[in-house]
């Protein structure tokens, strides 16, 4: 059984085989394991580039996430944003965020880890059988955006191509600004309307729990479009939207900039938590639900209890 696509999604329906029985190998073509829940390491610290946080809402997730926290992984970070729009700015109430000390990351390494995952391990080709670059599997899982699954299914796999053709997604940009000294009161989450670049912008400092000076932004799609070809030249833009939101002076700042082409689910959320077709080909992630690190995970969860189901 093979598993393409090491992100919360894919390492949730492998674990689920692993527990079963079910010998299971997990390809990444990345460098490392996380999916869109990444951390990238700036002088050896972690910040969030990709999903900003995540919430436990079901009982099987919390549970989960009860493990991370006795790990001592997960902190809770807050249950209030800042929210900017034509009204200025005031507070929003929300559900309880948490948020991890050493990066969303390291939550999905921990829990791969009694599953073999095979990174910087590129997937050329899903063919009948189900048959992946020319080895046979009993089925696999493709647990990454439906337009990349895409690229990979033969055509004469006809349901799971018509599946991932209905999937819609978004761009982002996701900048991590790095401050000489931290110039803003403590906000930890902001979220901005009706703006031309920003969508969301977070204190990594409160959010990681070491008061860092650094703040990670997330555009809105529209923008990032305009600049996946080159990331880093949207860079002074994304600063410059930031400085002015937040009311801040000229300093030195160092920006990096990471594009994410499918970074959110556009489609509307449906009661099918995965799929699984008679040809052995499965699919897994947040776009079967609301585009949250919970619908992810239960997604491969849901899969990897149907893929054990179908093969014993």
């Amino acid at each position: 059984m093979l598993v393409v696509g090491a992100g919360i999604a894919g390492v949730a329906c492998a674990v689920e085989l692993t527990r079963a029985g079910v010998p299971v190998r997990v390809r990444e073509r990345g460098h490392v394991s996380g999916g869109r829940m990444a951390s990238k390491r700036f002088d050896g610290r972690p910040a969030d580039i990709g999903a900003a946080y995540f919430t436990a809402t079901e009982p099987d997730f919390a549970a989960v996430v009860d493990e991370w926290r006795a790990a001592g992984l997960v902190r809770e970070w807050t249950d209030t944003f800042w929210a900017y729009d034509t009204n200025g700015r005031h507070d929003v109430p929300g559900p309880l965020r948490y948020a991890a000390p050493r990066g969303l990351r390291s939550l999905v390494e921990h829990l791969a880890r009694p599953v073999p995952v095979t990174v910087d391990r590129l997937v050329l080709a899903v063919e009948p059988g189900p048959t992946v670059d020319g080895e046979a599997y009993d089925a696999v899982a493709l647990a990454v955006p439906g337009p990349q699954a895409a690229l990979l299914l033969d055509p004469a796999l006809a349901d799971a191509t018509r599946a991932v053709q209905t999937q819609t997604w978004s761009p982002t940009l996701s900048a991590v600004l790095r401050f000489e000294s931290r110039r803003w009161p403590t906000f930890r989450g902001a979220f901005v309307n009706d703006h031309p670049v920003l969508s969301l912008v977070c204190d990594d400092g409160d959010r990681r729990g070491d008061d860092a000076p650094v703040l990670v932004a997330h555009t809105v799609p529209e923008f990032a479009a305009g600049h996946l070809a080159q990331p880093s030249a949207a860079g002074p833009a994304i600063e410059q939207a930031v400085r002015d939101l937040l009311g801040l002076p000229e300093e030195a700042v160092d920006v990096h900039v990471h594009r994410w082409t499918y970074a959110k689910p556009t489609g509307e959320p449906t009661d099918v938590t995965h799929h699984l077709d008679v040809d052995g080909i499965g699919l897994a992630g947040d776009a079967f639900g609301p585009p949250r690190v919970q619908s992810a995970w239960r997604s491969g969860r849901d899969l990897g209890r149907a893929l054990v189901a179908r093969l014993g």
